[in-house]
Formats: structure tokens, sequence, C-alpha cells
């Protein structure tokens, strides 16, 4: 019996350490890719100078601004270097950092069975969701 508690016990320590360890590097992974994203679509910008005063003049005048259409429209554009394209799936991506540390936090509440923080952690997972929804809806 002693073999399968220290089993369980060496099976809980590990799920640990891949919480509190791999969590940190995920969201630091998911940092530099979108701090990378946004740096090349700043870079992208000086390869078409006019397009931002353009559409500044196009929102001054109420003009319909043209939308980004579907998600692989958008990603499209940004592979054939389209500046403001590659600039919002940058944004995209660091939309991922407190989702992902949310989600994260909530998993490791669901391990220790701490059921208020998992309730307020669902919860305020919910409302980042609901949030990035009605962010692409509205």
């Amino acid at each position: 019996m002693a073999r399968a508690e220290r089993y369980l016990s060496m099976q809980a320590q590990d799920e640990d350490r891949i919480l509190r360890v791999w969590t940190p590097v995920i969201l630091r992974t998911v940092l530099t890719a979108a701090g990378i994203v946004l740096i090349a679509g700043l870079a992208a910008i000086s390869t078409v100078p006019g397009e931002y005063v353009q559409r500044f003049r196009a929102v001054q005048d109420n003009a319909r601004v043209k939308d980004y259409g579907t998600f692989s429209d958008l990603v499209v554009r940004a592979w054939h270097g389209n500046p403001r394209s590659i600039m919002t799936l940058g944004l995209m991506i660091l939309t991922l950092v407190p989702l992902a540390r949310v989600a994260f936090c909530l998993m490791f509440f669901i391990k220790t069975r701490n059921l208020a923080f998992v309730l307020f952690t669902a919860y305020v997972l919910a409302g980042l969701i609901i949030g990035v929804m009605l962010g692409r809806i509205g």
C-alpha cells in the first residue's frame, strides 16, 4: 500500500511541477511570439507608407472602412505582407496570454479541488472568452 501512496504522491508532484513550471514557459512563448509578429507588422509599415494616412483620412471623412472579412482572409493578407493584418494577428496572439493564464489557473484549481477558486476562475475565463467573442462580433 505504501508503494501506491508514494506513486500517487509522485504523480501529484509531477502534475504540480508541470503547472508551476510550464505555465510561465508557455506564457512567455506566447508573449514572445506576439511581440515578434507585432514587430514584423511595424517593419512592414515601411513598405506601404501611405496606407495609414489614407485610412485615417477615410475615417475622418466618415467613409465606410473595409472590414477584414474572415479569419482566413486576414491570415492570407498577413502572409502577403499587409502590415495592418500582421499587427492584427499579433494582437490576436497577445490576447491568448491572459486567456492561457486563466485557463492554466483553472486547471490548477480543479486539480487541487478548491471549489471557490474553480468557480471564480471559471467565471473570469468565461468573461474573457465572451469579451473576445463580442469584440469579434461587434
